[in-house]
């Protein structure tokens, strides 16, 4: 075949094309450039503004990241502003009427990045005003859960001027006057505020109308009258060279808009609408039913094809979950389904608790004809494995009771093993109990080789139908028995036990550390100390003596948290506020640092509560809601400049190919 000078050449270009877009040889510097600036209409800044229709034109095509999250317009929009980018301009339609003589600003956070590489514009705000002069003063601070400190991310902050004619209901009322959002940290920043006095307000507002009006909607305020001023500062700006080394520090002017260390801590009251939440049957001795709120008291049942009188309520201590068991068995195999009516109060729409009958079916998903079909079928197949065995022995096997003949009552202690010297276990049952027959319960103390009865307590937890606790003088290193005889309890539902033995080994006090905590505070302040560990969970609670001392034994070597709150009504329980009534929720501290707990030490822990910005105490190892991470400049240039240095140091100066490299990538075959 014979080739002509053109197909050789067009030959030859295709081929240098597909070589050079294969591997991307070095096609130039990256863009690390952020987004600029070039115009704003009307103009950032600008006074005298009507224009509802704004536009900011960038330099290069732009992208915005998380708008609906992050671009916070204030005063507040009760029709929400259209942001969006539209090439290389963002645009904005503002749909409510502009207030006369108002500043408004446009908070970007971060979200601006540009189209190509995602390099980060920084914070940015643009601002006008309707009026002849524009407002530059700031308010910013933090957001914290009320219980446990977690910095709250994404919640609405906003202001009301504290002047002669500022009320409370105003909360409630009207919608603030400005507004942020929170950052991963629990920041916000108020930007656009005038100059006066003013009271900040944190709402987590579930309906978009900037005012507290619901009950399930978080909220928190600052009790004290914010007054805004600005000084002049400086601030250190580290110049880095690459990721390790920096180049210089340089100092940077700026105006420092106070106050800056707001703290709101934000609560859910208490109270909450009151609604039922669903029902539940999954097998026929048993349903239950799930309140959204807890209750004074238990609603009324009225069976429709049953006496309710066999029902027996187990229940938690709010009332919240109810699960009641059916005990006249005889009569419920007969049926599937269970017709009642349930009398229960419930919020109305006005928020009043009123009176609500409801009819229900209650079907059990497991019927008692599939319950007696398994059961049968476990009974066969115990009998054809005993068979076998039978078989294989070729001897009669003695006399052996079929454990699916019958339903068992199961009771288990936690915890088993080895327990601690203070440590008293705790059995739950599968069903609730009737009664127990106490001379069928034994315990034992272990001596050289023998098992001696020793005293003990075996009685049920107040509130518990299916639990009971073991009590009894924990002796260290010493070895346990507890056994109950079968037939011992009796369940409600007319079910009994098997014999149970659990022995339990009582570890050596050489194996502990203790703490004893003491909380710098004023007289009188009625504390709780609570002991916690990597899941900011408490493992150990106490009320602390008059003098603030609250001592920890029998601690197992590791790392513990410490966390307080002052007990205003001493329950021992943290309370939560109540904006109507001016409540704020009990106050909540930290201790700043872990504290290792070591066998065989006794820690001393002074704690001045106060002493450390409420905002600065929770430890970062324990806190859940991270600080965003920070969004830098990508440094591809540096990372390919270093990538073909370490090539070159690495490569071979020998060309094993013996042809041309038009458009090779090195490496590509």
């Amino acid at each position: 075949m014979r080739y002509t000078p053109i197909t050789i050449l067009t030959l030859a270009t295709l081929t240098c094309i597909a070589c050079a877009s294969i591997g991307n040889p070095d096609g130039g510097r990256y863009d690390e450039e952020p987004p600029v600036v070039v115009q704003c209409f009307p103009k950032d800044r600008s006074v005298k503004n009507d224009k509802k229709k704004l536009s900011i034109l960038f330099n290069e095509y732009v992208k915005l990241e998380n708008a609906n999250d992050k671009v916070v317009v204030s005063p507040p929009q009760i029709e929400a502003a259209n942001v969006r980018a539209d090439g290389k301009r963002i645009k904005i339609d503002l749909f409510d009427d502009l207030q006369e003589n108002t500043t408004y600003t446009i908070d970007f956070s971060d979200a601006i990045e540009d189209n190509n590489e995602g390099n980060p514009m920084g914070n940015y705000t643009y601002s006008f005003s309707t009026g002849e002069t524009i407002d530059t003063m700031e308010i910013s601070g933090t957001v914290l859960n009320a219980e446990d400190l977690e910095p709250v991310k994404g919640i609405m902050v906003g202001l009301y001027p504290a002047d002669s004619s500022f009320s409370d209901t105003l909360f409630t009322t009207t919608p603030m006057t400005r507004v942020s959002r929170t950052n991963g940290s629990g920041r916000f920043v108020i930007k656009g505020v005038k100059p006066g006095k003013y009271h900040a307000y944190a709402l987590k507002d579930a309906d978009g109308n900037y005012i507290f009006n619901q009950k399930s909607e978080a909220v928190g305020w600052d009790t004290t009258t914010l007054v805004t001023s600005s000084k002049p500062d400086i601030r250190m700006d580290t110049i880095w060279r690459d990721t390790t080394r920096y180049d210089s520090i340089r100092v940077v002017p700026y105006t420092h808009y106070l106050p800056d260390d707001v703290v709101i801590r934000l609560f859910l009251e208490g109270g909450q609408d009151q609604h039922l939440l669903k029902t539940e049957r999954p097998v026929p001795e048993y349903f239950t039913l799930y309140f959204t709120a807890p209750a004074d008291s238990l609603p009324t049942i009225k069976g429709l094809n049953f006496d309710e009188k066999c029902l027996v309520p187990e229940y938690t201590q709010h009332h919240d979950t109810i699960t009641y068991w059916v005990t006249d068995t005889m009569f419920s195999y007969q049926i599937d389904t269970l017709s009642m009516t349930l009398t229960y109060m419930e919020t109305d729409t006005t928020g009043k608790l009123v009176q609500r009958t409801d009819t229900l079916e209650m079907a059990s998903k497991l019927t008692r004809e599939k319950q007696r079909k398994e059961q049968l079928k476990q009974i066969e197949d115990w009998n054809k494995e005993r068979e076998k065995r039978a078989k294989k022995s070729k001897t009669p096997l003695p006399h052996e009771e079929n454990p699916y003949e019958r339903i068992y009552l199961t009771m288990t202690g936690k915890p088993a093993g080895s327990i601690d010297p203070n440590q008293n276990i705790l059995f739950t049952a599968s069903e609730p109990i009737a009664s127990i027959d106490t001379s069928k319960v034994h315990f034992f103390q272990k001596q050289d080789s023998n098992w001696i009865p020793a005293p003990f307590l075996f009685l049920p937890v107040e509130g518990r139908k299916k639990e009971y606790r073991l009590y009894a003088e924990w002796q260290p290193k010493e070895q346990y028995s507890f056994q109950v005889d079968s037939a011992a309890i009796l369940s409600i539902l007319g079910n009994v036990n098997k014999p149970i033995k659990q022995e339990f080994r009582v570890r050596d006090l050489d194996e502990y550390g203790a703490l004893f905590v003491h909380v710098i505070a004023p007289e009188d302040t009625a504390l709780v100390i609570q002991l916690l560990g990597r899941s900011d969970k408490p493992v150990r609670q106490l009320r602390a003596d008059k003098d603030g001392r609250a001592d920890f034994f029998y601690l197992k070597p590791g790392e513990f948290f410490l966390r307080c709150f002052i007990d205003r009504n001493g329950n021992e329980k943290w309370d939560t506020g109540n904006y109507a009534e001016g409540l704020q929720p009990e106050e909540v501290f930290y201790f700043p640092q872990p504290i290792q707990v070591k066998a065989k030490w006794d820690i001393e822990q002074d704690w001045n509560i106060r002493n450390i910005e409420v905002c600065k105490q929770k430890p970062l190892t324990i806190t859940k809601q991270k600080p965003d991470k920070k969004k830098d400049i990508k440094d591809r240039n540096r990372q390919r400049e270093e990538e073909k240095k370490k090539g070159k140091s690495g490569s071979s100066s020998h060309n094993h190919g013996g042809g041309g490299s038009i458009g090779r990538t090195p490496g590509f075959r």
